[in-house]
């Protein structure tokens, strides 16, 4: 069950297998030319603040707003362990109340139920016929992220994560605009398109030098759904003293429908 509980936190938090991680280690985790640098200011006059402002403003314009959100979210991954192992999530949220999700494996067998709230966690366990009640840093603790439960639902629905307005650097081509900002916990690059602002790509790297951590974030088969832009794969590659290869496909996404959120426990299920 640990196995299904780290895949969970992946598709949620885009971590790491947690307690389940492989003692595999990858010698070279990060390449050079994969290490985020800082780019050079384009234009060092006061016309490149201005223009980091108005860009940040427009990344910001282009969140996705909602009450509610739905989706059903094929899962494959490769683990340092080489074993690919797919499953189907199904997703709902309550904007900044409640993250819902139910784990089914091969044939449509549940074998989980996920109950996250901005400062709990709750987790039935259907094979094993348990259930878990956690603050919600238990997910931090497997994920070795510090996600919040605001990080974690804009990563769902398509929203830039660790976004921060301070922005010391850009850089911009006839596509793209990237932006490079640091926070206390990461370095990080954000790529979008000239035209719309959409996401393409989020690569976090540890503000702190002693780890190695990486984590690139890859957005496309952008759709409109119910009048918002919502991209419907991620690629994500997670790097610490192993590596994780994602794919997540969003299907069957709504969003502002009248949602229910049941976590019946059965009496029989024991507690951990």
């Amino acid at each position: 069950m640990k196995y299904f509980i780290g895949s969970l936190v992946i598709v949620v938090l885009a971590g790491s297998l947690g307690s389940c991680r492989s003692t595999k280690r990858i010698q070279t985790a990060i390449s050079k030319k994969d290490t985020t640098v800082i780019i050079p200011v384009v234009d060092a006059k006061a016309d490149s603040v201005k223009f980091i402002q108005e860009i940040y403003q427009s990344i910001e314009k282009n969140r996705i707003d909602f009450n509610t959100f739905s989706a059903k979210v094929k899962v494959d991954f490769t683990g340092a362990d080489g074993k690919k192992p797919d499953f189907t999530a199904n997703i709902r949220i309550k904007k900044d109340s409640v993250i819902w999700v139910n784990v089914s494996a091969l044939l449509g067998i549940d074998v989980m139920r996920l109950m996250i709230t901005p400062d709990s966690v709750k987790l039935i366990n259907k094979m094993e016929k348990t259930v878990q009640f956690r603050s919600v840093s238990y997910l931090q603790e497997l994920a070795k992220i510090p996600f919040s439960f605001k990080e974690l639902q804009a990563l769902l629905i398509g929203n830039p994560v660790f976004l921060d307005s301070n922005i010391v650097s850009y850089r911009k081509d006839d596509k793209t605009i990237s932006l490079f900002s640091i926070s206390e916990v990461f370095k990080h690059l954000l790529t979008v398109t000239t035209d719309d602002y959409r996401l393409l790509h989020s690569k976090l790297d540890d503000a702190d030098g002693l780890r190695n951590r990486t984590c690139n974030i890859t957005y496309g088969g952008y759709e409109n759904k119910n009048g918002l832009l919502f991209p419907t794969t991620r690629n994500i590659t997670v790097v610490e003293k192993t590596k994780l290869d994602i794919g997540l496909q969003f299907k069957q996404v709504d969003f502002n429908l009248d949602l229910t959120f049941p976590f019946n426990i059965p009496r029989n299920f024991k507690r951990q």
